[in-house]
């Protein structure tokens, strides 16, 4: 069983939780530290033999377009993330679409690789944003791993399961790759990396990954460049912020390697054809009633 290892790329100052703090007017002032923090990821996945999906704020690419092509040439997948990596829920559709759009052209431009999958800041395609997801297919994705399928504050779409599946929706189809949960008493709890990876048991990701083996099925884990820098420049910010952001870093690098020597992974890119394979036909019942943008 090959999971999926994916790394959302952004910069430490563009993390949803310090909008209040930094706006987007200052984001070409702050030290850039994105090409540093993936060169070890790069090496460390190197090492064991592992390949990511990497999910590229476009904004970032487009001032690191050599990493971008380093991250390529590697052998890992490319996806977008958004161009400002700006949350669904602060979007209109027309906003969205011209994100989703303009990420995606420039990732391919600078990758010469299609880019087929998308994530949103903040897994922010919740309950009532449904139509991102017709504008996803209309612009050309394959898949989107954005359906966090847990109830919790900020984000989250607990109707969604727990596995790879596809939604149908007016504009066609679409392959979601739901991040990993941990079934638990009845109940699914976040347990697809990140912060829940820093400071949380690192048995809370194992189990949840060896409860997807025993399902036959990948689990999808997730981690930020700036989660193993304890170097980065520390913001003035709230004291919870401050404990969720800076919490745990040191922990994030030891944990990785820990985490591929337990398991293998993959890019998502290589489960969707199996997934399509597995379900060919487009006369699906529909996961997600449909709704009109």
């Amino acid at each position: 069983m090959r999971h999926h290892f994916t790394i959302d790329v952004e910069e430490y100052f563009q993390v949803a939780a310090l909008e209040p703090y930094v706006p987007r007017s200052d984001w070409a002032r702050l030290e850039s530290r994105v090409a540093g923090q993936m060169e070890q990821l790069l090496a460390l996945l190197a090492r064991h033999h592992a390949r990511a999906t990497c999910f590229v704020v476009g904004w970032l690419a487009d001032r690191q377009r050599e990493l971008i092509r380093t991250i390529a040439k590697a052998g890992h997948e490319i996806a977008s993330h958004g161009w400002e990596h700006a949350k669904v829920t602060t979007l209109s559709p027309v906003q969205f679409r011209e994100s989703v759009r303009r990420s995606k052209q420039v990732l391919e431009e600078i990758a010469t690789t299609r880019v087929d999958g998308y994530r949103a800041p903040n897994f922010s395609i919740v309950q009532g944003r449904e139509w991102a997801l017709d504008i996803l297919i209309e612009e050309g994705y394959r898949y989107d791993s954005s359906l966090f399928p847990v109830r919790r504050p900020g984000y989250g779409y607990p109707t969604g399961r727990a596995d790879p599946y596809w939604i149908e929706r007016a504009a066609g189809r679409i392959a979601e790759i739901p991040p990993t949960t941990l079934r638990c008493a009845g109940m699914r709890f976040p347990a697809a990396g990140g912060a829940y990876f820093r400071l949380f048991p690192y048995g809370l990701v194992r189990a949840a990954l060896r409860q997807c083996e025993r399902r036959g099925t990948p689990g999808t884990f997730y981690i930020h460049p700036w989660e193993i820098d304890p170097a980065q420049p520390r913001l003035a910010v709230s004291w919870l912020t401050s404990a969720r952001h800076y919490g745990g870093l040191r922990r994030t690098l030891p944990r990785l390697e820990r985490l591929l020597t337990e398991f293998r992974f993959r890019p998502i890119g290589e489960t969707v054809p199996a997934l399509a394979r597995a379900h060919p036909s487009r006369r699906e019942p529909a996961v997600l009633k449909e709704r009109s943008a």
